[in-house]
């Protein structure tokens, strides 16, 4: 019942961070100098014409009057319309976001599978040169830039060796072969740095395990060391993980959709690239909202996660219901 409200609470402060959200982005965006109308007409429109497609597009009431109708759309899964083409917004967001989606997950579980035994072995062999040079590794990854990670990949296995292509996108459903090939230099280079800042969490858990009572325990009782770290650090790495993956979820999607612009995918970082040069507002508007709230509803997710695999807090949050009652 205790972990029920604290996961009802969390849930509540989700729902309190979109509105904020949906107010920052619309503000942010409706605060940009310049007409709309005018830049989509050009110099050379009458201002009847600009005053009518200002009417079209519904910038002709106040942007609080604005806001409440888009909010009203957002609620029914509406994003708005393009003011370029009048079309629908929400339909070229979600077939953008599966490329986008796909390129986040991949990475992230790349540097997982990356990072977890690396971190682990930098902590076994802290004391030698093996673990040494893992932690420098990890410490250049940190600084490499996604993008200069893709160039250099690309340099490599596109240009040099020809194992792979530089760039373009193949539906899974078309060919999932060449699907996951197109996806493999931008998932690398996305997972570099991420593995990169996961690998010093993950070696920190283990070094840290190492010091506890239960760590000499269990190696007292007969344990080979190798066994007890990797039975009692395991658990730890596991909630740095899940604390790393919740700190660079926005660092993560930047990271994608700058990639996106590397590889050329037509994701969300391509879609909103477009959207910028051609001044359509509405559709920079929809691409940042939707980016906002998947960084909000994953941190949600990873709060309440951390929540279910980490005891202290479950027994903190009953130890205050008693407090309280």
């Amino acid at each position: 019942m205790a972990v029920a409200r604290a996961l009802l609470g969390r849930l509540a402060v989700l729902l309190a961070s979109l509105a904020v959200a949906s107010v920052a982005v619309f503000g942010l965006i409706n605060l940009l100098p310049g007409d709309v109308a005018s830049v989509i007409l050009g110099s050379s429109a009458t201002p009847d014409a600009v005053q009518a497609m200002r009417e079209r597009l519904g910038l002709d009431v106040a942007w609080p009057i604005r806001y409440l109708h888009w909010l009203a759309g957002l609620f029914h899964g509406d994003l708005g319309r393009s003011a370029l083409t009048g079309a629908p917004i929400g339909p070229d967001i979600a077939s953008t976001l599966s490329v986008t989606a796909s390129l986040v997950i991949m990475g992230m579980l790349l540097a997982i599978l990356v990072a977890v035994p690396l971190g682990a072995f930098a902590a076994m062999r802290r004391r030698h040169l093996s673990g040494t040079v893992v932690s420098v590794l990890s410490q250049l990854g940190m600084s490499v830039p996604a993008f200069l990670a893709g160039i250099g990949l690309v340099l490599v296995f596109a240009v040099g060796l020809r194992w792979l292509p530089a760039n373009g996108y193949t539906p899974f459903l078309a060919d999932p072969l060449d699907w996951l090939r197109r996806l493999i230099l931008p998932t690398v280079a996305l997972a570099i740095v991420q593995a990169a800042v996961l690998v010093r969490y993950v070696r920190g858990a283990f070094v840290d395990v190492l010091g506890k009572d239960y760590f000499r325990t269990a190696r007292a009782i007969g344990w080979t060391r190798r066994r007890a770290i990797m039975r009692h650090g395991l658990r730890n790495a596991a909630l740095q993980v899940v604390t790393v993956i919740g700190l660079q979820v926005a660092t993560l999607l930047v990271g994608a959709v700058v990639i996106e612009n590397v590889f050329v995918l037509p994701g969300l970082g391509a879609l909103l690239l477009r959207a910028v040069q051609s001044r359509d507002l509405p559709m920079v508007q929809g691409i940042v909202m939707v980016l906002v709230a998947l960084i909000l509803v994953i941190n949600a997710i990873v709060d309440m996660v951390y929540t279910a695999i980490d005891p202290r807090l479950r027994t903190e949050t009953t130890d205050a219901d008693e407090v309280a009652a």
